[in-house]
């Protein structure tokens, strides 16, 4: 650009007037001091209506809180623990093994790292979001040669800075930035949501794992018993006391049982493949071995109160924080109906010689001011605002679904823990009963009162029983995990 020529909306310094030397003064009224003030003015009035925000501010709804939970029974605290844990859950087990396995969560688990990539894009995002409050500064150079007619050949030769700024006159950005930070405490919540599930995941398998192990060694002991029965039963045939049927049932029986212990070696390969992908493990890789006489502690976990459910589960605030979200993007789309104040200006040097480009003669600037708005646009920005409402009833009615379905969790696996413990002192005594059964009829079979068949119905009775009892345990310990899950984390 020659800085000779003046193109529209711009103030070039003229040619013909020497630079002002370091003791030269400029007058207040010269057209440069003028341009300046009157820019001033501009920025200083922008700045003073930037302090407007449309829209409503943010307040949670009110939801239904119960005073009690209607299950806790004996558990209702007169005072809620707002200071409980929410760190490592799980050692109140008094399980290496699963503290060791949980802990491989935090590291190698992929679904994690997923989960703390979007954490990581939404802080991203508030710093683009807050970006636009401020103005923009960028720089360019210029060099070109040109030909017209016979006038020969020209060259012109630029160097500028540019700013721009978006006057936030009605508090579009700083909804949005409002918008953004909101949703980046949601993706937080949403992080910390993903890393109690898998722990409870984890856990759950871990449990069921074991107990899988529990009824394998019920089922080897029963098969030694079984097979026990059988040499029983030939011994009685073999000295002509018992019919063919006997040993026929006896080896049917036993036959049953081994092929009850073989299907228990894919749940547990399942259960083995499952933790090892939840630790982040190639399942191939992994090898988890038996606990003999596994005897796990089942910890009590009080509720505590209600109110306290909404502050200590991350997906109830995640749900808040994204209500918040949409309730700022209602004032960024309001505001986007208003007109809108953009300034821009820009420095540097142009002129038609590269060696003498920095000098004062050829030093150009330019102010200028941008007032936009749209007349009609058929609906667009009142559909967009409707849009914004409606997002926010939605987020309202997640939220309030979110709090009562965390309700119904923890009231569902207080009954749960509550009823399984009293089942659990009932089966034990069925148990008993079974075993006592099975003593007393095969010494009855032995003195010949009884057939087989009573023998084979009352072992099939005892290990039924036995096995609800250990199946009872791995509910009681996939409850109490549950319960934890749905506490938030907290014990």
């Amino acid at each position: 650009m020659n800085a000779d020529k003046k193109q529209p909306g711009e103030v070039f310094v003229p040619n013909a007037k020497a630079s002002t030397g370091p003791h030269d003064t400029i007058s207040a009224f010269h057209p440069r001091s003028l341009a300046f003030i009157g820019g001033l003015k501009v920025f200083l009035l922008a700045s003073l209506l930037a302090g407007c925000t449309i829209g409503p501010n943010y307040s949670r709804p009110e939801v239904e809180t119960p005073i009690n939970y209607k299950e806790a029974g004996d558990w209702i605290v007169a005072k809620p623990a707002d200071a409980a844990p929410k760190g490592k859950w799980w050692e109140v087990f008094n399980d290496p093994v699963l503290s060791a396995l949980i802990e491989e969560v935090e590291v190698s688990n992929q679904e994690l790292r997923a989960a703390e990539a979007r954490y990581r894009s939404a802080t991203a995002s508030v710093t683009a979001a807050r970006a636009g409050l401020f103005p923009t500064l960028g720089a360019g150079a210029d060099a070109g040669r040109s030909r017209r007619g016979d006038t020969g050949n020209s060259r012109s030769y630029s160097a500028t800075l540019n700013a721009s700024w978006e006057v936030d006159l009605w508090g579009r950005i700083r909804r949005l930035v409002e918008a953004s930070r909101a949703g980046e405490e949601a993706s937080a919540a949403d992080l910390e949501s993903a890393r109690l599930s898998l722990q409870a995941e984890l856990a759950s398998n871990y449990f069921q794992l074991r107990v899988t192990d529990v009824q394998r060694e019920l089922l080897d002991d029963t098969v030694k018993a079984f097979d026990r029965g059988l040499t029983i039963a030939r011994n009685r045939y073999n000295a002509g006391v018992a019919a063919k049927v006997d040993v026929v049932q006896a080896e049917s029986q036993l036959k049953s049982v081994q092929a009850q212990a073989i299907d228990l070696e894919l749940t547990r390969a399942t259960l083995e493949h499952a933790i090892a992908v939840l630790a982040g493990e190639p399942p191939a890789a992994f090898k988890l071995d038996p606990i003999a006489k596994f005897q796990p502690r089942l910890p009590v976990v009080p509720p505590g109160l209600p109110s306290t459910l909404l502050e200590r589960r991350p997906d109830v605030a995640a749900a808040e924080r994204r209500m918040a979200a949409t309730n700022a993007r209602i004032g960024a789309s309001q505001a986007a109906v208003f007109p809108s104040l953009s300034l821009s200006g820009s420095a540097g040097f142009s002129g038609s010689s590269l060696s003498n480009l920095f000098s004062a003669p050829n030093r150009v600037w330019a102010l200028g001011v941008g007032l936009t708005g749209t007349i009609l646009d058929f609906g667009a920005r009142k559909a967009q605002v409707d849009i914004s409402r409606a997002a926010y009833d939605e987020a309202v009615a997640s939220y309030r679904q979110a709090v009562l379905q965390s309700f119904q969790e923890v009231e569902d696996n207080l009954a749960g823990l509550r009823w399984l413990a009293e089942e659990g002192v009932v089966q034990a005594d069925a148990a008993r009963l079974a075993r006592e059964s099975v003593t007393l009829t095969v010494n009855q079979y032995k003195a010949g009162t009884v057939g087989y068949v009573n023998v084979v119905q009352v072992q099939a009775t005892q290990l039924a029983e036995d096995r609800a009892t250990v199946q009872l345990l791995g509910r009681r310990l996939a409850t109490t995990v549950a319960l934890v899950r749905a506490l938030g984390g907290s014990y």
